[in-house]
């Protein structure tokens, strides 16, 4: 990948799971990704928006952005993750933002915010992603 979007966003893959828990990407370059993901079908029994839910969030984005940043012919591997749940989410589309807080040649590190639609901090993630180089 390029430091910023040489294709569109939906040709950018997510995955799987990101894919079947509804989440979109909005915007992709090294210095900022912007996602979204709704609340419905990702929910703990209590009608929640359930915490895994959030930090499957910041690793997808967190992790796009560290392939980003790691360039063509290398590739970005999560090896750490931790979050903070600040306020529940019940309905609606939650927005990811992940930026960057330390990057270099083998580790990218990025913080996400995960906001509700009336703007409130749902979530505060971070990622560590180890960058390799990519194995024929």
């Amino acid at each position: 990948m390029t430091d910023s979007t040489d294709k569109p966003t939906s040709d950018i893959p997510l995955g799987p799971m990101a894919q079947r828990m509804g989440m979109k990407l909005i915007s992709a370059s090294a210095q900022e990704v912007i996602g979204t993901m709704p609340v419905e079908g990702n929910t703990q029994p209590f009608g929640l928006l359930n915490g895994g839910a959030s930090m499957a969030m910041v690793e997808t984005l967190g992790s796009i952005g560290a392939a980003f940043h790691a360039g063509s012919g290398r590739i970005a591997v999560g090896i750490e993750i931790n979050g903070s749940h600040h306020k529940a989410a019940r309905n609606g589309i939650v927005t990811g933002v992940a930026r960057p807080i330390s990057v270099g040649k083998t580790l990218a590190v990025y913080e996400v915010k995960i906001s509700d639609e009336a703007g409130d901090l749902i979530c505060t993630g971070r990622i560590t992603c180890l960058i390799r180089e990519q194995k024929a």
